[in-house]
């Protein structure tokens, strides 16, 4: 579901929309809101020089974010890229540049072009406004490539950025080292990335920088232990030791050394060592962690540091784990809360959907977890492994579906790629809503098969809409099919408990001859609504 949703959005963006001129200079000060900066071009189409195009848009948007913390993270970049499957690094038309940055909800997006004669570098970049569709006038830095750090803080200080730290400036890696850097974030194979990445660590055993990506090329080889060796030789005294013990952690949680894991992860967060989105990351990690080791007096329990974790960034992956680890402990009125409030957030989530229906099964709401599963089955085939697993390891709940977070620097609302999903979701509401509109005009001129179809179509975009379920039910409890119009009622009030909807179910179980369950659904109805005229006329005729 999700994935049409995405693909309607990039759909948008290879439509395009025009652009105008600039018509006032660029500000002097940073504007407000995020900064997307996208690889430059090559003006030349050099090939040895490929490698800058990347490079330009990593030093920029470092030297923006010394003044716009909003500015987009490479990571961030990258995941958002890839989620509108559009290359990382290739060239991409100024309109889909600007359809891109504002689906990553950027308020400016900086393109620019270079060319190297010799040993001399010239870099142009300019700024495109959003809100107006509006370039800014170019600016232009030139030097020597071996000024490359210079240029382009030269060249952000005339974007609006401030002036590069003392601190910055001093741990810039020699170029060649830079070079590999770059090469190896760009290569394509973890063999090329990580040889890339050696060759800038033995060139400058300092840089720090690259020691991270490495790390990750080296996890995502499965390589744990060498991982773990990467990031240990970062010191105190590093700008990014934060982040390396934070990915230390992980690697110790996948080698199962679980005591130091917990030694290197829990100095985090006491006290907090970054912001709320990385301290809320570390403390998922410890959840994560606890529900694979198992709590312990030392440890705690899992549904502890998941709960900080969401108080501090409501992220639906922490409320995944915190249903989850509910779930896992047999709490399932807990499982349910969080797991609901998950997929709020997330609605195409087949794991969440799959564990909700096994905590409804559990507390006897058989209609709700039939419904669950059923979502299950359409979102991915992914419901029929859940299932395996779970007869595999004689559970109820299959082991293994915590989350990991591996990424601390961002918040799951200030995300570029979150912020895709939020315009798909959003893109999706609005159509789920234009069928439940063609569904309820269908239903009032009773066109019922019509009416079902629009209906049904607006519940497949939008699984938890009320009233679709009601006007469905409805149509069936006219059509003289109580029983159908019973589970699609209970449907209605599992996605919102509202009194129009308990009457309905009042009807139907007097369909059926259930005065009990149908007086105590009028009287749930006047709970909700003590006005409700309706309520009042069922009890009176029951009575």
């Amino acid at each position: 579901m999700m994935k049409n949703a995405v693909a309607i959005v990039l759909a948008l963006v290879l439509t395009g929309i025009a652009t105008a001129e600039a018509q006032s200079p660029f500000p002097s000060s940073p504007t407000q809101g995020r900064v997307l900066v996208v690889p430059f071009e090559n003006a030349q189409d050099e090939p040895r020089f490929h490698w800058l195009s990347e490079a330009a848009a990593v030093l920029l948007t470092d030297n923006l974010r010394t003044a716009t913390p909003g500015a987009i993270a490479r990571s961030q970049r990258v995941r958002a890229f890839e989620q509108l499957y559009l290359p990382v690094s290739g060239t991409l038309s100024r309109a889909t540049i600007i359809k891109v940055g504002q689906l990553v909800g950027a308020g400016d997006v900086v393109v620019g072009s270079y060319s190297v004669e010799g040993s001399s570098l010239a870099v142009t970049a300019r700024s495109i406004r959003l809100d107006a569709g509006r370039l800014q006038p170019e600016v232009t830095e030139r030097g020597e490539l071996t000024d490359l750090f210079a240029i382009f803080e030269r060249l952000a200080g005339r974007l609006g950025a401030a002036p590069a730290r003392p601190a910055l400036a001093a741990a810039h890696p020699p170029l060649d080292a830079f070079e590999n850097y770059i090469k190896g974030l760009l290569a394509e194979n973890p063999g090329s990335q990580a040889s890339f990445l050696e060759a800038a660590l033995r060139d400058a055993p300092q840089f720090d920088r690259a020691r991270l990506a490495l790390w990750d090329v080296r996890t995502e080889q499965g390589d744990h232990s060498g991982a773990l060796e990467i990031v240990r030789a970062v010191t105190a005294k590093s700008p990014l030791y934060f982040n390396a013990q934070f990915f230390a952690g992980i690697s110790l949680m996948e080698l199962k050394r679980y005591d130091e894991s917990l030694g290197v992860l829990k100095p985090l967060t006491d006290p907090p060592m970054a912001g709320p989105a990385a301290t809320a990351a570390v403390l998922n990690n410890l959840g994560v962690l606890v529900l694979r080791r198992g709590s312990t007096a030392t440890t705690g329990s899992a549904a502890y540091y998941l709960t900080k974790a969401t108080d501090a960034d409501a992220d639906p992956d922490y409320m995944f784990n915190l249903g989850y680890a509910y779930a896992s402990d047999r709490n399932y009125q807990g499982a349910l809360f969080w797991l609901r409030e998950s997929l709020r957030r997330d609605p195409a989530d087949v794991d969440a959907h799959y564990v909700l229906a096994v905590a409804l099964n559990a507390t006897g709401s058989s209609v709700e977890a039939s419904r669950e599963r059923d979502l299950s089955r359409q979102l991915s085939s992914r419901y029929e492994e859940l299932d395996r697993r779970a007869a595999e390891n004689r559970t109820i709940i299959p082991p293994g579906l915590e989350r990991m977070r591996i990424d601390p620097d961002a918040s799951w609302g200030s995300r570029a790629d979150q912020t895709i999903v939020n315009s798909a979701q959003r893109e999706q509401r609005e159509l789920a809503v234009f069928h439940l509109e063609q569904g309820r005009r269908l239903f009032e001129r009773e066109q019922d098969r019509e009416a079902v179809a629009e209906l049904r179509k607006a519940i497949y975009l939008s699984p938890y809409e009320a009233q679709a379920h009601l006007l469905i039910g409805r149509i069936h409890l006219r059509g003289g099919r109580p029983s159908d119009a019973i589970d699609a009622f209970k449907i209605s009030i599992w996605s919102e408990d509202r009194a129009p909807a308990h009457v309905s179910l009042a009807e139907a179980y007097l369909k059926t001859g259930d005065a009990a369950k149908a007086r105590a659904e009028a009287q749930r109805a006047l709970v909700l609504d003590p006005a409700s005229a309706d309520a009042k006329r069922l009890l009176s005729e029951i009575k």
